[in-house]
């Protein structure tokens, strides 16, 4: 009876205590993923594998200027929020006209009025550009800036098939837009 009446107890506090965690609430930058091949395209094919994927969180405006303002022209951004972005290539590549070899690196980049430098960087598992080190670069593109049709509130990259091995990678914020081609 004893150990019936422990066992219980136990039992009762474990199911309390479980029941008293603390979750956190919804990140205010929430995370994302392109793929291109893009996974959810209506003309995608059955079993189509992602040759690329970029994982990333999605600042919000907030009535707040991006560029120049919020991230400093000139200097490197993790390109989103939260922990730095984070492309994956599943086999080699060709990205902004440089060879790149498959693999998963962070994308940073050097926002600018006319242009940007898109950053690809060994480092991995970083919150923010904080810990940047450019002797950790893979490859570094420059890539014009061009007024977006409209405001874009959260940044965004999306990929725009331009044949079945390749895409221009398309990121974008506020009014500023910049494209990437990759190919494979």
């Amino acid at each position: 009876m004893k150990r019936t009446l422990l066992l219980s107890l136990t039992l009762f506090l474990i199911a309390f205590a479980a029941q008293a965690q603390k979750f956190r609430p919804l990140d205010k930058s929430p995370r994302d993923i392109a793929y291109f091949p893009d996974h959810f395209a209506h003309d995608r094919k059955d079993g189509e594998k992602a040759l690329v994927k970029v994982s990333y969180s999605r600042p919000y405006l907030k009535g707040r200027e991006a560029f120049g303002k919020l991230e400093p022209y000139g200097k490197v951004w993790r390109t989103g929020a939260d922990e730095s972005t984070e492309i994956k290539f599943y086999q080699d590549a060709t990205f902004g006209g440089k060879k790149v070899k498959a693999g998963t690196y962070s994308l940073f980049s050097i926002p600018g009025e006319k242009e940007w430098t898109v950053i690809l960087s060994s480092d991995l598992d970083y919150w923010g550009a904080y810990k940047y080190k450019e002797a950790n670069d893979v490859l570094r593109v420059t890539v014009p800036v061009k007024n977006a049709e409209a405001p874009i509130e959260n940044f965004s990259i999306v990929f725009e098939k331009v044949s079945d091995t390749s895409a221009k990678m398309f990121m974008g914020w506020a009014s500023s837009v910049v494209e990437v081609p990759v190919s494979f």
